[in-house]
This record gives C-alpha cells, structure tokens and sequence, in this order.
C-alpha cells in the first residue's frame, strides 16, 4: 500500500475495463489519478466511485489520438496532484476480423489508437520525468503481441508494435531513472472481450489487475501472464511457420 501513497498516476482509456479496474484499485492504495477517456460520463462514474472510496481522481477528457489535448491533460494533472510519477498507456481497442474482409481504414484506426496514442501518452509526460530522472512509463500489451492469430490481424499487429516501442524506450532510457515495464496480459473478463468464444484461462478483472499492479510495484521489463497461456504463446515463437499455423488455426487463441 504505502508504494503507491500520493503518486500520481496516468491512465489512459479509464472509463471501462482494465483501465477502470487499475483505478479503482490503485486509488484504494493512495494513488493520485489522472484518468484519460473520451466518454465523459461514464468517466464521471469512475471518478465518483473513487471519491466515494476516500480517493483522488481528477478526468482528463481526451482522445489519445489527439497529442495537443494528452499534453495539457498532463500538464494540468501535474498542477493539481504534482508530477507524473506513472503513465498507464492502457487505451486500447480490437476487432475479430476475417482477412477476406479486411478494411485498411479498420487497421488504421486500429494503429493509431493502440500505437500512435501510447506514443501521444508517453510524449506528453517522458521530458517531465527525464528532467527530474525519475519516472516509469507502462505499457497494457498482450499475449496476442507474440504471433498473429486467426481474425485478429490489425489487432496483433497494433500489439506488437506497441510492444516493439516500448522495448525500444526501454534501452534508450538505460540509465535515465525512468523505468519502462511491457505487460502482457491473455484472455480478461472485460468488454473487450465480451461475446467471445474459446477463451482459455480467462482470468477475473479485479484478479488480472492485482497481477499487473504486482508487475509494476517491482518494475519488471516485461510480464506475461497466465503463466499457462503465456508459455503456450511462447511456445509458439520457436515452432516451424508450418506448425504454428496449423495449431492457430485450430485454436482460435484470440481476444
């Protein structure tokens, strides 16, 4: 608990599932929160159940996609609670589909959110933490980073690109006092994920997030959980292309 006592934390996509639940329990442990999303009332339930806990919470109401309004929304956090001590690049979106229908406008909504918005997030707080050499940049990755998987191209993509992102982060700030943790998480009870079939180890939200707070408390590089699901996916980085794809094809191992 007192790990947490008065940092200020940003999280991105706050407004519903892991987003919402690291909120909620991160300010039951004395966090300070800026909460990022683009829906303002639903936000405004989180940030009143916050409240009502006896937390802290302040919205920024934002599209990641918008650089200019992430930077003030940053700014305008660190004049409330003081400086950012975490960014939670958790904003995130996904869609099942069939490579006979795919849509480029699709994939590229897909990037730009899942990509380029982490990238607006990590851009309006990371010269703020290298000026004070301290500071730690997270990212909410997935098990679906490692290889594609059926109907879930742009999405596993988008992934493994933010995946790839923050390792590079990573070694570029060696040294800096900013740490950087890629944690990816297999199938969670969240809206994301809700109507899917064939989910295996799916894990409670509140179960996933206590998982991930764990993860970020002892700044890990990286951290992929189930343990189950995560070594079968890592599994799959060292099998033939042959094998893999047969094996994938039949398992539907998608969010």
């Amino acid at each position: 608990m007192s790990y947490w006592n008065n940092k200020v934390v940003l999280i991105t996509g706050a407004s519903s599932g892991i987003g919402r639940g690291l909120a909620v329990q991160l300010a039951r442990r004395g966090a300070r929160l800026g909460l990022v999303a683009r829906r303002a009332s639903v936000l405004d339930e989180v940030i009143a159940e916050i409240q009502d806990a006896g937390g802290k919470a302040e919205p920024i109401i934002a599209d990641v996609q918008d650089a200019d309004a992430l930077k003030s929304g940053a700014q305008r956090l660190a004049e409330v609670f003081g400086p950012i001590d975490i960014l939670v690049a958790n904003a995130g979106v996904g869609t099942t589909t069939h490579a006979s229908k795919l849509e480029p406008s699709e994939v590229e909504r897909i990037l730009q959110i899942n990509v380029v918005g982490a990238a607006n997030s990590v851009a309006a707080v990371l010269p703020d933490m290298l000026s004070r050499s301290s500071g730690h940049l997270v990212a909410i990755a997935s098990l679906a980073a490692y290889r594609g998987v059926a109907k879930s191209g742009a999405y596993c993509a988008s992934k493994a690109a933010l995946s790839a992102l923050f390792e590079s982060l990573r070694i570029d700030l060696r040294g800096s006092g900013v740490d950087v943790t890629i944690i990816y998480p297999g199938f969670i009870k969240t809206p994301l994920t809700a109507g899917r079939k064939r989910m295996p180890y799916l894990l409670e939200l509140d179960d996933a997030v206590a998982k991930m707070i764990k993860a970020i408390e002892r700044r890990k590089r990286s951290y992929s959980f189930p343990w189950q699901l995560a070594t079968v996916v890592r599994a799959g980085l060292i099998m033939p292309s042959a094998m893999y794809d047969w094996i994938a094809e039949r398992s539907s191992f998608r969010e």
